[in-house]
């Protein structure tokens, strides 16, 4: 069972018990963010994170609109990073919009991507991305 533990109009927070899964799904209104709303949710979702320790992370960006700023991936490898790594994060998916380069179908697996401890896989087939996060 699927249970909503955030939504606005920028996105959602969604975590299923059963797959082991924490979900972020980015709605279109996300192009009126600026960094500062895109970093309360980035911290939110960590904070979720914490508190439910899912094996799974998912972000969907298929609707993302937003273009954060060059200084917001370094802040993300120092706050948010961290929180999942304690977390226990086992498996983190992007679900990215169709012909997006550098997917799973298209060649690239899964891998850690440092400071995470945890392979980071960007898949552009639903389908795909539950079947990795399932194993």
């Amino acid at each position: 069972m699927t249970k909503e533990i955030y939504r606005d109009r920028y996105g959602a927070i969604r975590h299923d018990e059963d797959a082991g899964i924490l979900e972020l799904e980015w709605f279109p209104a996300s192009i009126e963010m600026n960094d500062d709303d895109f970093r309360r949710y980035l911290s939110r979702y960590a904070e979720a994170e914490t508190a439910v320790r899912a094996p799974g992370l998912v972000i969907d960006v298929t609707r993302f609109a937003f273009r954060p700023s060059p200084d917001v991936a370094a802040w993300r490898d120092e706050h948010i990073i961290p929180a999942y790594n304690a977390a226990g994060v086992e498996k983190f998916a992007f679900f990215v919009p169709e012909g997006t380069p550098g997917t799973v179908t298209s060649g690239n697996p899964p891998a850690p991507e440092p400071p995470g401890t945890f392979p980071t896989g960007y898949f552009d087939s639903r389908d795909e991305m539950e079947t990795w996060l399932a194993k």
